[in-house]
């Protein structure tokens, strides 16, 4: 008798979740997002409370599929027959936000060049550009620790996260999150180019910065000119659709 598919041995909630999940990461890779075998995108499992997905620790973004992510929970027990290993810094800070944040359903840390080099000034994040005047005032700064292995850094994650869902970890990279895996996607593309067009804009000459009072009338009208950030956002089916058309093995 063959053994059964991978599907076979979850819910389809699940199976769905991880789909999502694995497209997400091969999206990455093609934006030039991924850092080797490091960094994380975790999405939480549909009705399972406090299990979350998250790549397996030695595979390449470009390797990532739904069957070979990893289920784990906020304490770090592995929930499947994964054979895969999980990164300790990814864990620790990535179920400190599934732990503590109701919301925060997809966490995504990178380690992108523009947004390391934004994170690494004094300044931060500057409202000289159309994407970054969205998140002005919006986002919440942590300061570099070294790498995140030690849970007691936990508290100061949340506390100067505060109500944001976007963070800066100075000297480090960048933290989003959002109650949706398309939506989360969306936020960080959108801080991706904030990013890259500040770095430019600083070699490029002087910057011109937006007023404050721009700034509330562009994030007062962004509703009204943005696709819906529901679950089938088109910004993330559209790049699932790129992807397909390279390379379909993340569905398997």
């Amino acid at each position: 008798m063959a053994a059964p598919a991978p599907h076979d041995r979850m819910s389809a909630d699940e199976w769905q979740a991880r789909q999502q999940l694995a497209a997400c990461y091969r999206i990455f890779d093609h934006m030039g997002w991924s850092e080797l075998i490091y960094n994380h995108v975790t999405l939480r499992v549909p009705d399972e409370e406090n299990a979350f997905l998250i790549n397996p620790f030695g595979l390449l973004y470009s390797e990532v599929t739904a069957s070979n992510l990893v289920k784990i929970d906020i304490d770090g027990q592995i929930l499947d027959d994964s054979r895969y290993p999980v990164n300790r810094a990814g864990f620790t800070q990535h179920s400190v936000f599934h732990r503590h944040l109701p919301d925060a359903h997809c966490v995504i840390h990178t380690h992108t060049t523009a947004g390391m080099a934004v994170s690494a000034t004094r300044e931060g994040l500057q409202p000289t550009n159309f994407y970054a005047a969205a998140f002005i005032g919006r986002v919440a700064y942590h300061d570099f620790e070294g790498v995140t292995i030690r849970a007691d850094e936990g508290e100061r994650l949340i506390a100067n996260l505060g109500e944001h869902r976007v963070m800066f970890l100075r000297n480090h990279g960048t933290l989003v999150m959002a109650e949706t895996l398309p939506q989360a996607f969306l936020t960080h593309w959108m801080l991706q180019r904030a990013c890259e067009i500040q770095v430019m804009t600083g070699a490029a000459g002087t910057p011109v910065e937006v007023p404050p009072e721009v700034i509330a009338v562009h994030q007062r009208d962004l509703s009204g000119v943005q696709l819906p950030t529901g679950p089938g956002v088109p910004d993330f089916d559209a790049m699932v659709r790129l992807i397909d058309r390279t390379d379909p093995s993340w569905r398997e």
